[in-house]
């Protein structure tokens, strides 16, 4: 793919070449608000989401950046050019006491198929200037689209140097599939520690979520497209599901993890570039190119029967639970069905294709664990003659691409689709350099695998999807360059990897 720019996102120049133009401003009172950078997401033909969230002291120990108690105005511009000679949209919104001193505005308005240059000012101070885009219009396929997507940043085992590397490829979208924070206690001793013990109420959650976006690295992606996000279990707690954990704490009443699950949601939105809080599912349509299903597969699901990690369980407990829940089962499969778009992409956090080891058992944290749900979906997405459908998966920690099978126990099985799996940006630390797919014996649709830490980067076209799995040595150093380890394609119409 060698078409992707390589220029790197320059930040600062773009910072300064807004100011120029920003009407005047009285000289601050206050230090720089922008701490925690800008980002847009959630884009439609017409409009997209800027976000902001006011911090001029990011890391106070009770979550709210240094802000007063007051609300604030905060004003917003949008331009076709970095240097906002002209602007297309402006405004100002309230950023709220009550919601972290954030802001989302809804930019509407705007031409579809279009970049744009969005910033902010608030309290004499404006913000850097950042890079969005709006998706084509309905009934039109648009520009090729380079997509990239990520998940598990976990801040403690290395540094973002995946997020920075991903910016530097000039994405016109980016997919995150959760693990955005990780809720732990900083533990002394790893390459960075977290702040304060872990997180249980709203101030806590706040904070880390400054700590992490404090990260220039995460901040550069968030600068260069706009974003589409979904939580996984970190955001709220390890291998959280539906509406209790799965191991029962007994110290744990009812009431009091409500109330944390609250504060985890809610400072997911306070800190996310989303039209609304809820559902976290959703749908964006990319003209007729793509339509992106954006599914939430941990407030849904049922508890495990059989529990947690590598376990073999019988069908009748796999088919007594489901992963979405009912209602966004059927909603995902109305989707599929209406086929507004060459590609159906499925973004979503747990493996999905049947992964067993050599004694037959399987993760029960991922659609193994949800056999007959799983079967619902691919079946559906046949029987609705879905033609390009593609999974893309987060969680795992490292990076797989597998073929869909209408029967995984047939290793002669016709292929229905494509899983594309991103390795995390950090978690696990450096891993190793092996690509050997583990238990190949018994997953012969398991095609790729890699322990290294990084993104998968995409090109969407309207004949093919170009997919590169792109790796980084290290972590735990900065600065290590990104690699393409392998690359697929999937041609429209042929479910399946293909190598160019």
């Amino acid at each position: 793919m060698s078409t992707f720019s390589r220029r790197t996102f320059v930040l600062s120049g773009l910072a300064t070449a807004g100011t120029a133009l920003m009407p005047p401003v009285a000289r601050a009172a206050v230090p720089c608000p922008f701490t925690l950078g800008i980002a847009s997401g959630d884009p439609a033909h017409d409009s997209v989401v800027l976000w902001t969230r006011l911090a001029p002291e990011p890391l106070a120990p009770d979550g709210r950046g240094g802000m007063p108690t007051a609300d604030v105005g905060v004003d917003w511009q949008v331009s076709t050019s970095d240097t906002f000679a002209t602007l297309v949209a402006q405004g100002t919104v309230t950023a709220r006491h009550a919601d972290g001193h954030s802001v989302h505005v809804v930019a509407g308005g705007l031409k579809p198929d279009a970049d744009y240059f969005y910033r902010f000012r608030a309290q004499g101070h404006i913000s850097e200037a950042g890079r969005t885009r709006t998706a084509p219009a309905p009934g039109t396929a648009g520009r090729d689209l380079v997509m990239a997507f990520a998940s598990c940043s976990n801040l403690e085992h290395g540094w973002f140097t995946a997020y920075r590397r991903m910016a530097e490829d000039r994405p016109d979208l980016i997919l995150h599939l959760g693990d955005y924070i990780y809720e732990g206690p900083g533990k002394p001793g790893r390459v960075r520690t977290h702040l304060g013990a872990e997180t249980v109420t709203l101030a806590d959650y706040r904070l880390r979520y400054a700590q992490y976006r404090s990260d220039p690295d995460l901040r550069a992606a968030h600068l260069v497209a706009p974003w589409l996000v979904v939580p996984d279990d970190h955001e709220v707690e390890d291998d959280v599901a539906g509406a209790s954990r799965f191991d029962t704490d007994p110290a744990l009443t009812a009431a009091a993890w409500a109330a944390r699950r609250t504060a985890a949601y809610r400072a997911y939105y306070e800190n996310m570039p989303l039209r609304s809080a809820a559902p976290l599912y959703r749908r964006v349509r990319w003209g007729t190119l793509a339509t992106f299903h954006m599914l939430d597969t941990r407030q849904f699901r049922d508890r495990q029967a059989c529990g947690n990690g590598w376990k073999v369980c019988g069908d009748a407990d796999a088919a007594a639970r489901t992963m979405t829940g009912a209602a966004q089962e059927a909603w995902l499969l109305d989707g599929l069905g209406k086929r507004y778009g060459t590609w159906d992409v499925i973004g979503q956090q747990v493996f999905f294709a049947r992964q067993q080891n050599a004694r037959g058992a399987s993760n029960m944290d991922t659609w193994d664990g949800y056999r007959a749900s799983r079967a619902r979906i691919q079946q559906g997405w046949v029987d609705r003659r879905v033609r390009n459908p593609v999974v893309l998966t987060g969680d795992v920690h490292t990076a797989w691409a597998n073929d869909l099978k209408a029967d995984y126990a047939d290793g002669r099985s016709k292929t229905i689709g494509t899983e594309l799996v991103c390795t995390s940006v950090t978690s696990r630390g450096d891993g190793t350099a092996t690509t050997t797919v583990p238990n190949a014996a018994t997953n012969p649709h398991l095609r790729f695998y890699s322990d290294r830490r990084g993104y998968v980067r995409t090109r969407i076209t309207r004949t093919k999807l170009t997919a590169d799995f792109r790796g980084l040595d290290s972590v735990t150093k900065r600065g290590a360059a990104a690699k393409t380890l392998k690359s697929f394609v999937i041609l429209d119409g042929k479910p399946g990897l293909q190598v160019p």
